[in-house]
């Protein structure tokens, strides 16, 4: 039996007589040609093995990058969409977020919400202009760490306009309004270290820059002049080339789209839905608190309101402040028609309350003096929709038949089906008696040989004179004159 020594640090044994098979002139030592064979086996096996898990470790790492289309007019809705990429991109550890712009602006605050989210991302940005970034579109590009632009593109023309009524031209704002973009655009520039004059001259044009631009134009550059003046840091005709001089050639691309909340934060924070929804919110209100049984209607209105509330918040613009502010004349004007008699003080600030948190969740940051007064003017113009609308459902909805379970009636018939006049009261309708006293308009009438209270329905009638019950209402027999020829005697 062959010797056996073991190794416990590793608890491998080895046979000597199984070294022997590897030793050159050993016992039973294998050819030299066969252990070649076997070596070069093994090595290829090792080499297979090698490839292999090479092969999955170049795939683990290769780089993710999100891409997020800017296209058409930027509005308050795409904010949440970009910030949400952001996140996403965050939070999966990708290299970089490429943002692929081709818009020709939209609205201030939006591109400012944009801005912001860009500069405290967590993320490598990529803006790739493809192929324009005109007026808010300009602000994201310059927010990114990187500015790609495709050959043929355009950046600029960001002056802030305020636009005109039912298709009117846009008309210029005030100065302070020129100013606050500008410094926006400039800090901008100065924190990704792009020229911040070149940025100033893209919104205003009474920046004069030699050999660029003249006082009394406004910047915009195409692609070979930003490369020129270093607004960009290079051209890229397609995607995948800016990633590959990004040193990103290669990676997984995982292009982002807007999910139905965020397109449903754009719808409703569209200017003709948010002016519709304020009014139902409005006209709801009015009504529930009109027929005293707040219901359906006012239901209808408390859920129109936060609709419209709900969606501003979405994009930043109402916040904890304008809803504070809502639910405080709400309050109020509940407290002056239930508790406190007449309309006075609590009801105006009520409805100032109101009025006031609608046309804060409409503005945002730079929005103009123009802005403001405009979405004033259509919160009290949807308010004045809704009180016409209440004042004509009041009047006309309680004689539809579904209009009778919404609305109650401000006054009760005098049928006995109305429960309001007893039966001994109702035998007296239609009857012809003569006055005993007076009625003005109260008095007292003898009716088949009965002496009955009864008022008179506005005519003054002398004692002696006949007269006729016309209609019982509740307690008061209604009656009335009639010539003596036509009395039944």
């Amino acid at each position: 039996m062959s010797s056996i020594n073991t190794f416990p640090t590793t608890g491998i044994i080895v046979s000597y007589r199984a070294l022997d098979m590897f030793v050159p002139g050993g016992r039973g030592a294998i050819p030299r040609s066969m252990m070649r064979n076997w070596v070069g086996s093994l090595a290829l096996i090792a080499f297979g093995f090698l490839v292999t898990f090479a092969s999955a470790f170049a795939q683990e790492k290769r780089p993710v990058v999100y891409v997020a289309p800017i296209e058409g007019v930027i509005d308050l809705g795409l904010a949440p969409f970009v910030q949400r990429v952001l996140d996403e991109a965050t939070e999966a550890g990708a290299a970089a977020v490429v943002l692929e712009i081709n818009t020709f602006g939209g609205r201030v605050d939006a591109a400012v919400l944009i801005r912001d989210a860009l500069l405290n991302a967590r993320v490598r940005t990529i803006a790739f202009v493809n192929k324009r970034a005109i007026s808010a579109g300009a602000l994201i590009s310059l927010a990114a760490e990187n500015l790609v632009m495709a050959e043929g593109g355009t950046i600029g023309a960001a002056t802030p306009v305020q636009m005109g009524q039912s298709g009117a031209a846009a008309q210029p704002v005030a100065e302070k309004t020129v100013s606050y973009v500008r410094k926006e655009f400039r800090a901008t520039a100065e924190s990704r270290k792009r020229p911040p004059l070149l940025a100033e001259a893209i919104v205003d044009a009474d920046v004069e820059i030699p050999g660029v631009i003249e006082k009394g134009k406004l910047l915009t550059l195409t692609t070979e002049e930003a490369l020129k003046h270093k607004l960009a840091d290079f051209r890229a005709d397609t995607l995948e080339s800016a990633l590959e001089q990004l040193g990103l050639g290669g990676a997984e691309i995982r292009r982002a789209s807007p999910n139905w909340a965020e397109h449903l934060v754009r719808f409703l924070t569209h200017p003709v839905l948010s002016s519709l929804l304020i009014t139902i919110g409005m006209l709801g209100i009015i009504v529930g608190l009109r027929t005293g049984d707040f219901g359906v209607a006012g239901g209808i209105g408390i859920a129109s309101l936060s609709l419209f509330f709900w969606g501003h918040w979405l994009v930043q613009l109402a916040g904890w402040e304008e809803l504070l502010l809502a639910v405080s004349g709400v309050i109020l004007l509940v407290l002056e028609i239930f508790v406190i008699p007449g309309f006075g003080i609590a009801g105006v600030l009520g409805i100032l309350a109101i009025l006031g948190a609608l046309i804060l969740s409409m503005v945002g940051a730079g929005d103009t003096t123009e802005v403001v007064l405009m979405a004033a003017g259509r919160v009290v113009f949807s308010l004045l929709i809704a009180l016409v609308a209440s004042l004509v459902m009041l009047r006309f909805l309680p004689r539809l038949p579904f209009g009778r379970r919404l609305i109650l009636e401000s006054g009760l018939g005098a049928g006995h089906q109305y429960g309001s006049a007893p039966d001994s009261d109702l035998r007296w309708l239609g009857k012809q008696g003569r006055a005993s006293s007076a009625l003005r308009p109260a008095g007292i009438a003898e009716i088949e040989g009965e002496r009955v209270d009864v008022v008179s329905d506005g005519d003054l009638i002398e004692a002696g004179q006949f007269v006729e019950v016309t209609r019982v209402d509740g307690n008061r027999i209604v009656v009335r004159r009639v010539p003596h020829i036509n009395a039944k005697e």
